[in-house]
């Protein structure tokens, strides 16, 4: 197992792990059928968290107050997002299954690091959110 190449600046982990983990051409077959699979699962759960971020606007908009619309919308993005969530370590246990035990050790460190990485840029996310929320207006 081998780097073939330097990893361009924004490489998605899929990406990542077809360049590094040296796949065989079985397993890379595999692994695309897998990883169109789960686009699907995907694409549809994506769709249901803009449907429910469409309710809470049209609650908060209609309503003009924390109304009973409010927290319904905010728990179907919870679901959706857990949902996804869910459906996303499937998929990641469904890839580790095709690699060799050498594979999976470098499978599971470039999972490790991602979803560090991805929690560390939501946490600044979140803080830079709050502070536009809070900031005063420049009207």
């Amino acid at each position: 197992l081998h780097s073939r190449a330097a990893p361009p600046a924004a490489e998605s982990l899929h990406d990542r792990l077809h360049r590094t983990l040296d796949l065989a051409p079985d397993q890379d077959a595999r692994l695309h059928a897998i990883e169109a699979a789960f686009a699907s699962e995907k694409a549809r759960l994506e769709a249901e968290m803009r449907a429910a971020n469409r309710e809470l606007a049209d609650a908060i908009t209609a309503g003009k107050s924390y109304t009973p619309e409010v927290p319904a919308a905010i728990d179907h993005f919870h679901m959706a997002l857990g949902a996804l969530k869910k459906a996303t370590v499937e998929h990641v246990f469904d890839m580790r299954a095709i690699l060799t035990p050498e594979q999976q050790a470098m499978f599971d460190a470039e999972v490790r690091a991602a979803l560090l990485a991805a929690g560390s840029k939501a946490e600044a996310s979140d803080g830079a959110a709050t502070e536009r929320a809070h900031a005063p207006s420049a009207n």
